[in-house]
């Protein structure tokens, strides 16, 4: 019994051959920073957490801080004016024209050079023309010569009428000396009343003859003095032709039309040229006048007689608004009232500031890129600083540095002055 026990003892107390091998073998726990599968879990939420944050609220768009401008709104004075770069012309600017057509021959003046009125600058040859004026002068001085012959012949006819009221004059006078003598001599008894009859009928006759030689030297008188003015407007009009010819020909010759600098005169020998076509033209020199180009927005703002300044303190006057918009600006022309110091050139600019109105107190805001927008709306920042809400503005006036605010804006307020073009909705988070 004590055996079977004892071996029984035993048996229970050995382990069976094999038996550890099925014993259960307890596994080593890993860190928790060395499981993979954690580890991925958390770098999947955090990604998700920081798209999450990355991702604005709907009608919103994230903004780096660095990345806009800011500005303040406040009430102080609106400086109403209006700069603009201008560039120097000369006041005054006079075509040269080709009177009559025909081949340059000659330059006497080249392009740049200063002239003076009526100065030769070029000459033409035309031969068709010039024989053409030579004949129409040989009609014309044939003409002439004949106004001059009829002429002749008035002033012959008024001094032959002349001679015979002369003659007859004389021959009164003799008649009534003989007459006289007579008569003297009837008195004294030595001649008869026949004898003094014949003389005083000689007197009768010469004065009767006087008479009618006078009244007709007066008839005479107003036909060749008519005849003479219709002569005299007929050699008028002919000399008037003939200048008219020969000037046709001094029309081949091109000359000044002031006096200047010619500029655009690019004339060539040989070069055909019709009646009519531009041969350049001559600039003022020394008077001087400016022409800017104006954004569209200030048409109806610039107006004539309004002053303007220069940067070195010139004064001008706005002396032309031409109204046409040409790619979204309109030309502005001044007249200086005071000459700058400097001398001036064509094409040189000069920064110009034109005064549309007095200083007056408003509500103002600084300028920048939310403008180009069309500024009906701006970002009002909170107080947090951390967001900023759409609101609509109506603007006023403007110039590089200040809008007027008519509506929509309060003093104190800060905006986003900066270019709002990415913006998507009605607010900004600040980053």
């Amino acid at each position: 019994m004590m055996t079977h026990t004892a071996e029984q003892s035993n048996s229970l107390s050995t382990p069976a051959p094999g038996a550890a091998m099925d014993r259960k073998v307890e596994k080593k726990k890993v860190p928790w920073w060395r499981d993979k599968r954690l580890l991925i879990a958390i770098a999947v939420i955090a990604i998700a957490f920081v798209g999450w944050r990355a991702i604005p609220a709907s009608g919103s768009t994230n903004v780096d801080a660095d990345d806009i401008q800011t500005g303040e709104v406040t009430r102080a004075a609106f400086d109403d004016y209006l700069p603009v770069r201008a560039s120097v012309v000369p006041a005054t600017t006079t075509l040269v024209g080709v009177m009559s057509g025909g081949q340059v021959e000659e330059l006497f003046v080249q392009d740049g050079a200063l002239v003076t009125k009526g100065q030769p600058l070029a000459r033409l040859a035309n031969p068709d023309l010039e024989l053409t004026v030579l004949s129409q002068e040989a009609q014309i001085a044939s003409q002439l010569g004949g106004v001059a012959g009829e002429n002749l012949g008035i002033q012959r006819s008024r001094v032959d009428r002349a001679g015979q009221v002369a003659a007859a004059e004389y021959d009164l006078v003799r008649a009534r000396r003989e007459l006289d003598i007579r008569q003297q001599l009837h008195d004294k008894g030595f001649v008869s009343d026949a004898g003094v009859k014949s003389y005083q009928e000689e007197v009768d006759y010469q004065t009767q003859r006087l008479a009618q030689l006078r009244q007709g030297r007066a008839t005479e008188a107003g036909i060749t003095a008519t005849q003479g003015r219709m002569l005299d407007a007929t050699r008028a009009r002919l000399q008037s032709n003939l200048s008219a010819v020969r000037g046709s020909l001094d029309a081949l010759t091109i000359r000044a039309p002031m006096a200047g600098r010619l500029t655009n005169f690019p004339l060539q020998p040989g070069q055909t040229l019709a009646p009519g076509d531009p041969a350049g033209q001559v600039d003022s020199e020394g008077d001087w006048k400016l022409e800017a180009e104006v954004d569209e927005y200030y048409l109806g703002r610039v107006e004539v007689g309004q002053k303007a300044t220069t940067s070195d303190g010139a004064t001008l006057t706005v002396s032309k608004v031409l109204p046409t918009v040409t790619d979204g600006r309109f030309r502005v022309e001044l007249t200086f009232e005071k000459m700058p110091s400097q001398s001036l050139n064509r094409g040189q600019t000069l920064d110009v500031r034109i005064t549309l109105g007095a200083p007056k107190p408003a509500l103002i805001a600084p300028t920048g890129g939310w403008l180009t927008e069309g500024g009906s709306a701006a970002f009002v920042i909170d107080a947090d600083g951390k967001h900023a809400r759409r609101v609509s503005v109506t603007l006023g006036r403007r110039n590089p540095r200040q809008v007027e605010i008519l509506s929509g804006l309060e003093p104190g307020q800060r905006i986003v002055t900066s270019n709002l073009a990415r913006v998507k909705g009605d607010t900004i988070n600040i980053r």
